[in-house]
């Protein structure tokens, strides 16, 4: 593993002096002199146009090439210094911070008697997991992750205790990675028993009764190939406990088709278990139900009920022979249908039809259904009986996001968390018998919401299409009317929907006196399967319009300053970010893409990239080559033109979106000449591409972020 210089690495000696002075940058220094990037001469002919890729080189792992490592450290060296003379810097740490210290809890999950948990106290690297037994109980500590590493990025990710509670299933993150290691942990004793899972990735956790589950993983990938090969023959596998990995029984897999992806869940009366099958990120999947009663005899004979990846079916639950699922077939809003694998001939039945509003996930909790329902990209949840009748609604505080309603048929118990950009989750007990919900934890803090303004409004984009848009100021800058500095938000892919919730780097941000935006683009999850289709493959440009049609709306409307207007956006928000910075660099004053897809000729060759085609579109297809060809954030740099000020980030163990995408985007814009503003490269060490992320470097980066953007959009914080 390199050590590299930066925030979390080392930097000393005469080395370190001399890198310091030959990039002495301050925020107002120009013109800048980059760190050397080597460029190559390689040149690939792609259906007949001849494409330079001179920044190849910067593919390689960080962790295996020299180079690249050498590389990085100048990268880092030259960036740590610029942001710490940012003045703002200071100030957004410390609000940060203080924004995020505050005692939170996630989602209760009951088994048998028995309550978990996690609990964070504030600034905790990680959150610690909890049991309670009964739901008044003393809680009881019994994992806690930030013993696990010094720096505390390893990171407990999912868990799930088995169906009487005995034994928790864990799965553990390492340095930002997305593959897994799963432990269990018998709960009586709290003792970790001898179970140890590897290559897990994308995977499900369901446990069969007290004695064993099933997970999902892949092969081993080759040595040196860990964080880059791309993922092919996942399989659904039977781990029982005090066995060996290695005595794992093969429950499900399709070696004839190794692009399939699989992950098994079982019911909650373990009569049943479902597998749902994906050939990419599109919402569409085949279903195949296994009989436990049955395996025995007939071992983990899979029958299909749902076949041609035509449609989304997600499982609500299952009561005997009985499953719910929630599905977009014939209704791109998504509705209700059940079955009854008893019948002789069983079939679909309409339980809820589709409304105007998207149906986002549905819960059976004792003889009651809970539906959860988005409009506009704000949650509602309404209570039926299991016919579909007599609907009842749920309570909620205004705009904001409601999640949970996990539970069982039989028990009227459920907890539900709800949060707006002004408030963070509060944890809800509701009793299903009596509609009644019971505050089960509140976090406090040091400002009132009330005090924070939160707006929806529509704007129209380029084509007239009307695109809603969050905006979140304090009631004071709302009320002066007047521009201030301004940062907007987006992502536009992957059938996601952006939705409220509570930020304390937004908070920072609305509290020094900016005004924070979220446009909900298409692409995205908001309005179902058409507003999805609409935003990506041949219809991306739409996504780049809705977001400039947003800068433009914020500025006419005098929200955003005139030379005041910031962007960002992560992951696939971050390939929006470079596209659009390309296409209107004069409309930006500061950009930020983080974890961005920006190499988009060659997405398709690492990791997960080969699942994105259904968003995006082949590379080796001409057609989908040609559209991927016009907006590829690294093939699109106008040499010669005045770009905003642009941080990209990025993490060496990001093996979701490869640190190459961001190495080679970062190479490109310091290679050209696009003006006096900095164009640097912050990249992170035993991070991945965000989950796991512990708090104090969470706070680091996002210190860092938002004085780059206030420097270069003139925000200044009362108190600074």
């Amino acid at each position: 593993m390199v050590r590299l210089a930066g925030r979390n690495g080392l930097l000393g000696g005469a080395l370190g002096m001399a890198l310091l002075a030959a990039t002495s940058l301050s925020a107002q220094d120009k013109p800048i002199t980059y760190p050397e990037t080597r460029r190559g001469d390689v040149v690939d002919t792609l259906f007949g146009e001849k494409i330079a890729d001179p920044y190849r080189w910067l593919e390689a792992d960080v962790r295996h090439d020299a180079d690249v490592a050498d590389w990085v450290s100048r990268q880092s060296t030259f960036t740590e210094t610029y942001l710490k003379s940012l003045p703002q810097r200071a100030w957004f740490q410390k609000r940060i911070s203080t924004l995020t210290d505050f005692e939170r809890f996630g989602l209760p999950q009951k088994a048998g008697k028995r309550y978990f948990y996690t609990r964070n106290s504030g600034l905790q690297n990680q959150s610690q997991l909890f049991v309670r037994d009964g739901l008044t109980g003393t809680p009881r500590l019994l994992l806690d992750p930030n013993a696990w590493a010094k720096d505390g990025a390893t990171a407990l990710d999912s868990w799930e205790p088995s169906d009487k509670g005995r034994y928790l299933l864990y799965s553990v993150q390492d340095g930002g990675s997305d593959w897994r290691i799963l432990h269990v942990l018998d709960v009586d004793t709290g003792k970790v028993t001898s179970d140890e899972l590897r290559w897990v990735k994308f995977s499900g956790l369901s446990w069969i009764g007290e004695e064993g589950f099933l997970y999902s993983r892949f092969p081993a990938p080759k040595e040196g190939e860990t964080f880059q090969s791309r993922n092919y023959n996942q399989g659904i596998y039977y781990h029982r406990i005090g066995t060996p990995q290695s005595a794992d029984e093969l429950v499900y897999a399709t070696p004839d088709h190794p692009e399939y992806g699989h992950t098994a869940r079982v019911t909650q009366d373990g009569r049943l278990a479902i597998i749902a099958s994906t050939i990419g990120t599109d919402a569409r999947n085949d279903i195949h139900v296994i009989d436990l009663a049955a395996r025995k005899t007939k071992g983990w004979q899979a029958v299909p009920i749902v076949t041609g990846f035509k449609d989304d079916w997600s499982l609500v639950e299952g009561a005997g022979q009985r499953l719910w699922f929630v599905t977009n077939q014939n209704a791109p809003r998504y509705r209700l249908v059940s079955i009854d694998l008893a019948q002789k001939a069983p079939a679909f039945a309409e339980v809820v039809p589709q409304r105007e509003d998207i149906l986002e996930r549905a819960g059976v909790i004792g003889s009651n259904l809970v539906l959860n329902y988005m409009r506009d990209a704000s949650s509602h949840a309404e209570i039926l009986s299991l016919d579909g009748k007599t609907a009842r609604s749920l309570a909620l505080s205004g705009i904001g996001t409601a999640s949970g309603f996990h539970g069982k048929p039989g028990d009227p118990e459920t907890f539900y968390s709800f949060s707006s950009f002004n408030r963070p989750a509060s944890i809800f007990r509701l009793d299903m018998r009596t509609g009644k919900s019971e505050v089960f934890a509140e976090p406090k803090m040091d400002f009132s919401p009330d005090d924070i303004v939160v707006e929806q409004r529509f704007y129209p984009s380029k084509d007239g299409t009307r695109i809603p848009m969050f905006l979140v100021r304090r009631k004071d800058v709302a009320a002066s009317g007047k521009p201030v500095p301004t940062l907007l938000y987006g992502y536009g892919g992957f059938d996601i929907a952006l939705t409220p919730g509570y930020s304390p780097t937004t908070m920072a941000w609305v509290q020094a006196g900016g005004a924070y935006a979220m446009a909900n683009l298409r692409g995205g999850g908001e309005y179902g399967r058409e507003w999805h289709d609409a935003g990506r493959r041949a219809n991306k440009q739409n996504v780049f319009d809705d977001f400039i049609a947003a800068g433009e709306y914020l500025k006419e409307q005098g929200i955003a300053a005139k030379d005041g207007l910031a962007i960002q956006g992560r992951s696939n928000g971050g390939l929006l970010i470079g596209a659009v910075t390309n296409q209107r660099p004069d409309l930006f004053a500061a950009a930020v893409p983080q974890v961005g897809v920006m190499d988009m000729l060659r997405f398709d060759r690492f990791t997960a990239g080969r699942y994105w085609v259904d968003d995006y579109g082949y590379p080796d297809r001409e057609a989908d080559f040609k559209v991927l060809r016009a907006y590829s954030p690294y093939h699109n740099i106008h040499d010669g033109a005045a770009y905003p000020a642009i941080l990209v980030t990025t993490a060496d163990t990001d093996d979701r979106v490869v640190p190459g995408h961001s190495f080679k985007y970062a190479a490109a814009l310091q290679h050209a000449s696009l003006g006096d503003k900095p164009h640097l490269i912050r990249i992170d060490t035993r991070a991945g591409h965000g989950s796991g992320k512990p708090t104090d470097k969470l706070i680091e980066e996002n210190a860092d972020v938002l004085a780059f953007m206030a420097q270069w959009t003139g925000l200044k914080p009362a108190s600074e």
